[in-house]
């Protein structure tokens, strides 16, 4: 977990430093809270479209996950990254990591 930690760290650096793009608001950090998370989704989802269009699926999910952190959520993120540490994740996108948010987090009446 220490390795995807750095590499989640140096491609936030990276992303911060690409001079060429607009500027847009880094997502706020998520915690499980239900009412958060379709801001938190759609926070994503705009910064992904401006500045993360070269990116690949493994890096966008881990850019998301970096931004998941304390509370309820901490624990569920650290669930999902040791399944894709074990290779038995079902989240190949960002899109399905979004869904499974929703699912876990999302709200009950939507």
């Amino acid at each position: 977990m220490a390795q995807q930690s750095e590499a989640i760290r140096t491609l936030q650096q990276q992303l911060v430093n690409q001079n060429t793009q607009p500027e847009v608001a880094v997502p706020p950090k998520f915690d499980g809270r239900r009412e958060a998370v379709i801001g938190f989704v759609n926070a994503c989802h705009l910064y992904a479209r401006a500045r993360l269009g070269g990116v690949g699926d493994r890096e966008k999910i881990a850019w998301v996950l970096s931004y998941v952190q304390g509370g309820v959520a901490e624990t569920w993120k650290d669930n999902i990254l040791d399944e894709i540490a074990k290779g038995t994740s079902e989240v190949e996108t960002m899109e399905e990591l979004f869904e499974k948010m929703r699912e876990e987090f999302g709200e009950f009446d939507e």
